[in-house]
């Protein structure tokens, strides 16, 4: 296994799990279990992902476009968000 990228967050590491899978690619998430004693390690580099070494060249491609996404024209979070209208 190849470790590919370093997340910044859990919640952007299960997001590109979840890009990987829909994609046909198995991969592991490293470091996950770490997060509760972030106090006691580094805040850097503890979370990774990984991926079969023949997986790794494709997996990486799909996070860079991930990465390199921009939103939709007409998506901006309105400054409504957050307000109930009923």
């Amino acid at each position: 296994m190849r470790r590919i990228y370093e997340p910044a967050s859990l919640h952007e590491a299960e997001l590109l799990l979840a890009v990987l899978a829909s994609e046909g690619i198995d991969a592991f998430l490293a470091g996950r279990h770490l997060l509760g004693a972030i106090g006691d390690l580094p805040a850097v580099g503890l979370l990774g992902l990984l991926v079969e070494d023949e997986q790794a060249s494709r997996a990486q491609a799909l996070i860079a476009a991930y990465n390199a996404a921009t939103p939709l024209p007409g998506e901006d979070p309105s400054p409504e968000q957050g307000i109930l209208l009923c």
